[in-house]
């Protein structure tokens, strides 16, 4: 998926950081003696924050950046490690994610900053073993409840909050860090708010009650909208005295953040109960809609969301993230795991039922792989779910086994391939491929893309044996579509395994089948694998056609994603063709557009031909850089420039000229310049004139 460089938490900023000064410096005294620091403590004392924190203040430290990774979403053991590489930013095209992992982070100086491992201890404790063997200048900092236990391992206890002592003046109060952030936070509640001679003693007492604890905290400076300090403080004081948590075995502060939230949930309305207890299921962020879709019914209306909603916001249950034009929710995970652990057993079948249901129709709502003007939007809208998504789907996995799961799968296909999660696509196609009937329609459609991942994964055996299975069950489904994929798949691998003419002359039979049932969808995806195929295989000509068909479809459909890939098609089959002035202005058109969604793997064809373009013309300055820029990009996947055929030749070409045109000495400042670049800096370098 799209390249993420940790940046400012837009939630992390409700707490200003309150308070944690000290741990932030111990975090930067112990980093440097140790390659592993993980941060432990009880949930809600702010482990995630502090890393956050202090991970902002080292970024001089590590010339290759830090880069964060939340798992709180990620519940498959299996996708661990595609998890992080997606965050990194690594396409899987080779099937090897750790491998992959090893490889790209090996000589960089960087700081990997590993979220919520509790749930996913052994697992992580060994992906961070195995990377800090192979990369030597990697640093890993991890928070979870408790040590990873891994050699050399140095841990950090993250404290709560400062509270005053019994006693104190005024002042000291004041300045106490449990104060100072419920005094933030209550003055969102209620403007105006102060710590002042009258309100100093009950918010002493309160904190000394709350243990400190940030979440805590946060929770009962919700409740100053709705109720005064003095009856607030002796409210929590008769809970804490009457109410234990069952598990009375637990320290203190754990069982006053289980109270805190027992008490915030006794004092939601009903609704309100019902809905956070519900919405506790969602791994990642919803929307309006989505919580409306899933969690109405069986006691919550519809229309009734919003001021439900809005109600759990204002008592900080929900964060509100504002982005792209809409606001979405979110649950801090230890308030996910209480509103779970009181999700009514009886609410759930219909709940996940509901769930299922939405996600399968949102999958299929955005699917990219079709002739539409919002390509673009759809490619975001699925990426930002894909932590719902990968609940659904291990929903429909769960015996007796629903094949919704599969369509899911089959309608996320696209959008795998162009984020580059193909081993992830494969695991949710291949698990669903044993829950429905050899002659279902949506198997058939599950093998043909399964056959294309294995392809790109050069898994040739298992691309064949996919292809046979594809030509089994499209005999039984007996119809024209299910024959026209069948051949697609058999063209696919018999491209993959270098037979291009038996290849080529199976994915024309199959577009012909296409077109005459009016698939326009699956001629477009059946042109862009012809033409990609054409222009690897030294065949512009072909390519060219092929890419012009594509090109005419997706302008026609204002196809955003199929145009751009059939710009660098062509762009290929220009610089094949020798005409290097075409093939940088179709390169450029086509970088123009893939930078709206970061594609980095599209970008960076673009900017590898670009630089073949500019050395063409004598411009060997720009080549170097642009040479840079593409090979910070290509250093992100599993095949260097020279592991692809299509560029071998003219990588080395341009190489070497640029080399002997500038000198060793200008070439290196100029690549090194290049490869600085972020990725919108090295597009706007690129298509500048």
């Amino acid at each position: 998926m799209p390249e993420r460089e940790i940046a400012p938490d837009r939630d992390a900023d409700r707490t200003a950081f309150v308070g944690r000064v000290h741990e932030v410096a111990e975090v930067r005294r112990l980093l440097p003696g140790t390659r592993l620091l993980t941060l432990t403590g009880a949930g809600g004392v702010g482990k995630t924050r502090l890393a956050r924190q202090a991970a902002s203040t080292l970024r001089t430290w590590f010339p290759a950046g830090v880069q964060f990774v939340d798992l709180a979403a990620v519940r498959d053991v299996r996708l661990l490690e595609t998890s992080v590489a997606a965050a990194l930013g690594l396409r899987d095209t080779c099937g090897r994610s750790l491998p992959a992992l090893v490889d790209h982070l090996a000589d960089k100086r960087l700081l990997l900053v590993l979220d919520n491992c509790e749930h996913l201890l052994p697992e992580c404790a060994e992906l961070a073993a195995r990377l800090l063997s192979g990369a030597p200048r990697l640093r890993v900092l991890a928070t979870s409840r408790q040590a990873l236990g891994v050699g050399g391992e140095q841990v950090l206890v993250v404290p709560p909050l400062a509270v005053p002592a019994p006693g104190a003046a005024v002042p000291d109060i004041a300045h106490s860090d449990a104060v100072r952030l419920f005094a933030e936070r209550a003055a969102q509640a209620r403007p105006g708010f102060t710590v002042d001679e009258a309100t100093a003693p009950a918010l002493a007492r309160l904190c000394r009650r709350l243990d400190g604890l940030p979440l805590a905290i946060e929770l009962a400076a919700a409740r100053l909208r709705t109720t005064p300090l003095e009856e607030l403080a002796d409210e929590l004081d008769r809970r804490f005295d009457l109410l234990a948590r069952p598990d009375t075995a637990a320290p203190p502060r754990h069982r006053a953040l289980y109270m805190t939230m027992d008490w915030s949930f006794g004092l939601c309305t009903p609704g309100e109960r019902r809905l956070w207890t519900r919405l506790a299921v969602f791994p990642g962020e919803m929307d309006l809609e989505t919580a409306e879709a899933v969690c109405s019914g069986d006691g919550i209306e519809p229309e009734d969301v919003l001021d439900l909603v809005s109600g759990l916001v204002d008592k900080s249950i929900l964060i509100s993230v504002r982005g792209a034009g809409r606001s979405r929710y979110r649950m801090l995970e230890s308030i996910r795991a209480y509103g779970r652990e009181l999700l009514a057993h009886d609410d759930e079948p219909a709940l996940f039922r509901r769930y299922r249901d939405h996600y399968r129709w949102l999958a299929e709502r955005n699917r990219i792989d079709q002739l539409v003007p919002d390509q673009f939007d759809r490619y975001r809208a699925a990426l930002a779910e894909i932590p719902n998504l990968r609940l659904a789907l291990d929903l429909c996995m769960r015996p007796p086994g629903d094949p919704s799961g599969l369509r899911i799968a089959v309608a996320l296909w696209s959008a795998w391939l162009l984020a580059g999660a193909l081993s992830e696509g494969r695991h949710w196609l291949e698990r669903s491929l044993g829950l429905v009937s050899p002659t279902d329609d949506d198997r058939l459609m599950a093998l043909w893309v399964d056959v294309l991942f294995a392809a790109y994964q050069h898994d040739l055996e298992a691309a064949e044996r996919r292809a046979d299975e594809c030509a089994l069950t499209a005999k039984g489904c007996g119809d024209e579509a299910a024959g026209a994929f069948c051949l697609q798949a058999r063209g696919i691998a018999a491209l993959a395994r270098g037979d291009t003419g038996d290849g080529y002359a199976l994915l024309r039979d199959a577009r012909a089948r296409h077109r005459a049932r009016g698939d326009l969808d699956a001629v477009a995806v059946n042109l862009h694998f012809a033409a990609s195929f054409g222009v690897a295989a030294h065949s512009p000509e072909e390519g060219a056609a092929l890419g012009e068909e594509l090109l005419a479809l997706a302008e026609d459909h204002h196809a955003q994603i199929f145009k751009a890939y059939a710009l660098i098609t062509l762009g290929y089959a220009a610089w094949w063709q020798e005409d290097p002035a075409l093939a940088w202005a179709r390169m450029c058109r086509a970088a123009t557009l893939l930078i709206e969604i970061g594609d980095s793997w599209g970008l960076s064809q673009c900017l590898e031909v670009l630089a073949w373009a500019a050395c063409a013309q004598g411009d060997h300055d720009r080549a170097a850089r642009l040479l840079g820029a593409a090979g910070r990009l290509w250093r992100a996947f599993d095949i260097p420039p020279l592991g692809l055929q299509t560029f071998t030749r003219s990588h080395r070409d341009c190489e070497a000229r640029a080399r002997r045109e500038l000198g060793e000495r200008a070439f290196t400042a100029a690549y090194a310049a290049g490869a600085k670049l972020s990725l919108d800096g090295a597009v706007a370098y690129a298509i500048s004139t």
